[in-house]
C-alpha cells in the first residue's frame, strides 16, 4: 500500500480534499490521529510526507524515521525556518513553489502603486487638513521593474508589471528564462541590476548566499527615488542599512511585507529600527499570500507534485542544499 503521511492537523473538509486530489495515488495517514507507536510506524512506512512545519509537527527523533520516503512536500514556499537537517540525507524535499504567486504578485503591485502615487502620505495629509492637489506623484509606465528571484512569484509579478508598461529586468540562478523579459542575469550581475531598477521586487528564497545580500553598498547603487518591495524574507536586507538609507533619501520608498523577526518563524514580531515612523515606508504583516482559497490552491499544487513523484516522475521545486538553513 502506498501511503502519504500528513503531519499537520487537517479538518474534515481538508481531509476530503486531500483524498480527492490524491486520485488514488496514495492512502493518506493522519499523524494527528495516531499514538506514538503508530506514528513511528506510519512515518517509517510512508512513501511521501505532506507537511507545513515539521519543526512543530514532528516529535523529537521522528524526522529520522522517513529515510525511505520518496518526497517530503511542504505546503510553504519558504522553508528556511524549518530544521531540514533532521531528515535523513538523500530524501528529496520540495517547497510549494508558485502556489501563492498570483496573490503575492497583486500585493507587490498594490504596494508599488501606493508608493508611486503617494497614497498613504497624501491620505495622512488630508487627515491633517492639507490638500496637496499639485504635489507630483509618479507614473510607472516606461520604468524598469527589477525582480530579484525570478521563480513563480517573480514571474507572476513581472506579468502584472509589464501590463502597466514597465520593462522587466530579472535575476535568477541560471540567468535564463523563457519568460518575456528585457534583461536577465544572475546574482553576479547584481550591481548593474540594482543600478537600473526604478522598482525592485524581492522574491528570492533565503539561502546562505542571499542572506544579507542587500547592504549599505548595494542600496547606494540604487536610484535615490527607487521603490523597494520585499515579499521574501527580511534577512535578505541589512535592517540597519535600509533604515539609514530611508532616512538619507526621503524619495526612496520601502514597501515591507516580509520582516526580520516575525511570529510564524520567530514567535514574535519585532523591529530593531522604527520603520513605521518614516513617511517613505509602507508596511503589511506578511499577508501577501493570505487570500481566500489560497490554502486549497496550495494543497492542489503540493499534491500534484506528490502524485508526480509517486507516478515515477521527477519532483518540482526541490530544496537545494544551500537553502537548508537549519
Amino acid at each position: 500500500m502506498t501511503t502519504l503521511a500528513v503531519t499537520f492537523e487537517a479538518n474534515a473538509r481538508s481531509r476530503a480534499l486531500i483524498v480527492e486530489l490524491l486520485e488514488g495515488a496514495a492512502d493518506p495517514v493522519w499523524l494527528a490521529d495516531l499514538d506514538e507507536q503508530a506514528r513511528a510506524a506510519a512515518l517509517a512506512a510512508a512513501d511521501a510526507l505532506l507537511a507545513r512545519d515539521t519543526g512543530k509537527e514532528l516529535r523529537p527523533q521522528e524526522a529520522a524515521l522517513v529515510g525511505d520516503a520518496r518526497l517530503i512536500q511542504f505546503m510553504t514556499a519558504g522553508v528556511d525556518h524549518i530544521p531540514l537537517s533532521q531528515f535523513p540525507a538523500g530524501v528529496p524535499i520540495a517547497n510549494n513553489g508558485g502556489a501563492y504567486a498570483d496573490s503575492m504578485a497583486e500585493h507587490a503591485l498594490a504596494m508599488t502603486l501606493a508608493a508611486a502615487k503617494r497614497l498613504l502620505i497624501e491620505h495622512n495629509a488630508l487627515v491633517a487638513g492639507e490638500f496637496n492637489q499639485f504635489k507630483p506623484n509618479r507614473s510607472l509606465r516606461g520604468m524598469v521593474c527589477g525582480i530579484l528571484g525570478f521563480g513563480g512569484i517573480g514571474v507572476a509579478t513581472a506579468r502584472l508589471m509589464r501590463g502597466l508598461g514597465l520593462r522587466i529586468h530579472a535575476i535568477n540562478r541560471s540567468g535564463r528564462t523563457n519568460e518575456d523579459v528585457d534583461w536577465i542575469g544572475t546574482q553576479d550581475n547584481l550591481p548593474f541590476f540594482l543600478s537600473t531598477a526604478d522598482v525592485l521586487v524581492i522574491s528570492a528564497p533565503l539561502t546562505r548566499r542571499t542572506l544579507g545580500m542587500l547592504g549599505a553598498a548595494e542600496l547606494a547603487i540604487m536610484k535615490p527615488d527607487a521603490i523597494l518591495v520585499n515579499l521574501a524574507r527580511g534577512e535578505l536586507i541589512d535592517e540597519a542599512a535600509l533604515f539609514a538609507h530611508l532616512q538619507a533619501y526621503p524619495g526612496f520608498f520601502a514597501c515591507i511585507d516580509a520582516w526580520w523577526v516575525e511570529p510564524v518563524r520567530h514567535g514574535t514580531f519585532r523591529m530593531d529600527h522604527p520603520f513605521l515612523t518614516l513617511p517613505n515606508v509602507i508596511g503589511s504583516p506578511h499577508n501577501s499570500g493570505s487570500v481566500p482559497g489560497n490554502f486549497e490552491g496550495g494543497l492542489r499544487n503540493a499534491i500534484a507534485n506528490i502524485r508526480s513523484v509517486l507516478n515515477g516522475e521527477a519532483p518540482r521545486h526541490l530544496v537545494r542544499d544551500e537553502e537548508r538553513m537549519l
